[in-house]
């Protein structure tokens, strides 16, 4: 059976003739917030070819089992909310009940144990042999009953530790601000500018001094340097409209807002000669109407704009549709601004491409295709997330899976070479990877030998003549203890050889916590506690700042004279719901204060939530926000985003690598492994959560075999 391409077939079972194969069927592997019916029983005619459907039930039919007689059928069903055996006379087409309910079978997964156990008829059809409930049964055909068949099974099974932490919830008056977005050096390397709290800030380039720019109440993010370093461009969100601006990189004047239609503007990018500066566009309408902006959760701008450098607000001539390309920035080459390599924009365009255009969108060229690693099981190698070509355009970084590379863009005519960088000691061209843990935000430096990124509150600087220097220099001293004798015989001259390392520095921003100070008496509602005293008909609830101080029946508790009495008779009072599973996902990269998932559950009494697996980092800082008291919403925990098998995590290092991560930049206390490989490789990655104090979450992609190992 090999048509359609998608249909799956499972417990394929002979009638007694042999000519006919029973099965269940359904058209792709599974999914999401499946409805029934999800399979149907056929049979596959060994001698025609053709296949005939033999069930259509609301509930699905499932493990087909035909009797040694060849009068019997029995096969799973779904019958409201559980699932049960049924029996057919294919002489007569009858059907009841052999066994109802069983247990839950697995249609709403991806079944790939099939959707019940297997099952068999006694060889004299008397009997179907089944299991269900943990157990073995006999049932009788034509007098129906069970009986179970006894059985024991002996094993020792080996158990690691169990992973499991404490993580008090902190009520400091401050705390430190978690996450820094969009770092980006001046041109003389002196300072960054960044998004921290969703406000523009600047710092020294050792991470002292952090300092806002303005003293706007809106979302500020994407900054970019002009050319000379005296000002920082940035797009701003209010609620109703986004607008690009400018201010002075000291922070001395009020800032300017350099665009007249409110819009939203994404990416912005200065022009080498400081005339100009470029966007992606689209209009404000669709940002605020969308739940989670622009239905994906980031902004998907339809224009290419550029805004002039002004003393106000002016007009944005249109460059050219979007039409696949992001992430504008210029290569203008040695000649700086006045080369002809100044006067073209270049961008990510599809999934690998790095490509420029001129100003008036025209003469787009191809420049060189990107690809990493292909993960094992798949046919398709990694493609970046970011591309950008550096200052003097001879290198190009690749953000690939968290991971940073650079190399050497050729000069070559034609169709653009394809370099993948996924082994870097292989690649077509030089090739490097920069990062074990990771990285977000890469940036080149002005001199376009200076990588730059982030990771939670952390600044990263890797200096490529640097690294190759300290390579030389090893190579040189491993070939001098060689020549002197001084290597032993079968030793690994690379074992104990010790990597580059960036430079690293942290931007230290406190912030107020938002805790309401004063005393509160909630009076005479109906409370349902999670303590020995059980549900209180009539009581007083003490509460003191941010903490519930006592519980007790109404009139009993010690009351301060300047207790805020609040009259809630008639109501009924439970404890805040704490949702372990909770996917949250606010607009990604531009950021909204109107964060609606926060506030429906918060409204619905949710106070506590943990987003296991949140795809973009973004919800660090929507926490910390939430932290000061500038967003309405219930306590924000997450694993941040997932470990999935295209890691490729190959060793018990690599692994704590990649842990460090989430336990020392993010701070997420938790992680999500999401089939992050094998059982080796999945092992790998507990222990090493183990030993950071992350606890983890393993799933198995809906693969009883993973999920249970």
């Amino acid at each position: 059976i090999s048509e359609p391409d998608n249909l799956k077939t499972l417990g394929a079972a002979f009638d007694p003739s042999g000519r006919y194969i029973w099965h269940a069927r359904r058209t792709g592997d599974w999914t999401y917030n499946a409805q029934m019916p999800q399979y149907q029983l056929a049979v596959y005619d060994r001698e025609t070819g053709e296949t005939y459907t033999r069930t259509s039930r609301y509930g699905s039919g499932v493990r087909p089992t035909p009797s040694p007689d060849g009068r019997w059928l029995v096969y799973g069903t779904r019958h409201d909310d559980r699932t049960g055996l049924l029996i057919r006379n294919l002489e007569s087409g009858d059907e009841r009940w052999l066994a109802y309910p069983v247990q839950h079978d697995d249609q709403e997964s991806r079944a790939t144990l099939d959707v019940l156990p297997g099952m068999s008829f006694t060889p004299d059809s008397r009997y179907l042999v089944a299991s269900y409930g943990g157990r073995i049964w006999k049932l009788d055909i034509e007098n129906g009953g069970a009986e179970e068949i006894p059985f024991r099974v002996r094993y020792d099974l080996e158990l690691g530790p169990l992973v499991e932490f404490d993580y008090p919830i902190e009520d400091t008056p401050t705390f430190t601000v978690q996450q820094i977005r969009d770092a980006v050096p001046s041109p003389d390397g002196s300072q960054i500018a960044f998004t921290a709290l969703d406000r523009l800030w600047v710092a020294g380039a050792d991470g002292t001094d952090p300092r806002r720019l303005t003293d706007a109440d809106h979302s500020e993010h994407y900054p970019a340097w002009s050319p000379g370093g005296d000002w920082v461009a940035y797009a701003t969100w209010d609620g109703e409209a986004g607008h690009l601006h400018k201010v002075r990189a000291e922070g001395s004047d009020a800032p300017v807002r350099l665009t007249r239609r409110g819009a939203v503007y994404v990416t912005p990018a200065w022009s080498p000669a400081g005339d100009r500066i470029v966007a992606l566009r689209s209009y404000a309408r669709d940002f605020q109407e969308s739940a989670g902006g622009f239905g994906s959760g980031a902004p998907q701008p339809a224009e290419i704009v550029w805004v002039a450098d002004g003393d106000g607000p002016g007009a944005a001539t249109l460059i050219a549709p979007v039409d696949g390309r992001r992430g504008p920035h210029f290569a203008a080459g040695l000649g700086g601004g006045r080369s002809a390599a100044a006067d073209r924009i270049h961008f990510q365009r599809g999934q690998d491409m790095l490509v420029s255009i001129r100003w008036d969108g025209t003469d787009q060229r191809e420049h060189v295709r990107i690809r990493g690693a292909t993960p094992p099981g798949s046919q398709n190698a990694l493609t970046p997330s970011v591309l950008r070509m550096a200052p003097q355009g001879d290198h190009v970084l690749a953000l690939i899976e968290g991971q940073i590379y650079t190399t050497t863009v050729p000069m070559v005519g034609g169709e653009a070479p394809l370099i993948n960088v996924g082994n870097p000691g292989n690649a077509a061209m030089p090739a490097r990877r920069l990062t074990d843990m990771g990285g977000e935000f890469p940036a080149w430096a002005a001199s376009g030998r200076t990588v730059h990124w982030s990771l939670g509150r952390a600044f990263f600087t890797y200096d490529l003549d640097a690294a190759e220097a300290f390579e030389e220099a090893q190579e040189a001293e491993e070939a001098a203890e060689e020549v002197a004798g001084e290597e032993e015989e079968g030793e690994d001259a690379d074992e104990d050889d010790e990597d580059y390392t960036p430079v690293e520095v942290w931007i230290d921003i406190q912030a107020e916590r938002d805790i309401p100070r004063g005393t509160a008496l909630l009076s005479g509602a109906r409370v349902v506690t999670v303590a020995d005293a059980g549900t209180i008909e009539r009581a007083d609830i003490l509460v003191r700042d941010n903490r519930i101080a006592a519980v007790g029946p109404a009139g009993s508790l010690a009351v301060p004279s300047d207790a805020h009495v609040v009259d809630v008779s008639g109501k009924t009072i439970v404890p805040g719901f704490v949702d372990t599973h909770a996917h949250m996902r606010p607009a990604r990269d531009l950021h909204r204060s109107d964060v609606w998932p926060y506030l429906a559950n918060l409204a619905y009494g949710v106070t506590t939530t943990r987003d296991p697996q949140t795809g973009t980092t973004d919800v660090l800082s929507y926490a910390d926000l939430v932290r000061t008291g500038d967003l309405v919403g219930p306590r924000v925990y997450s694993t941040g985003p997932g470990v999935f098998w295209q890691h490729m995590i190959d060793s018990e290092d690599e692994a704590r690598d990649i842990m460090s991560k989430y336990a020392n930049y993010f701070d997420t206390k938790t992680i999500k492994m999401y089939v992050a490989g094998n059982r080796q490789q999945r092992q790998w990655i507990i222990m090493a959560a183990r030993e950071l104090g992350l606890m983890p979450t393993t799933e198995g992609a809906l693969n009883l075999r993973q999920n249970l190992n």
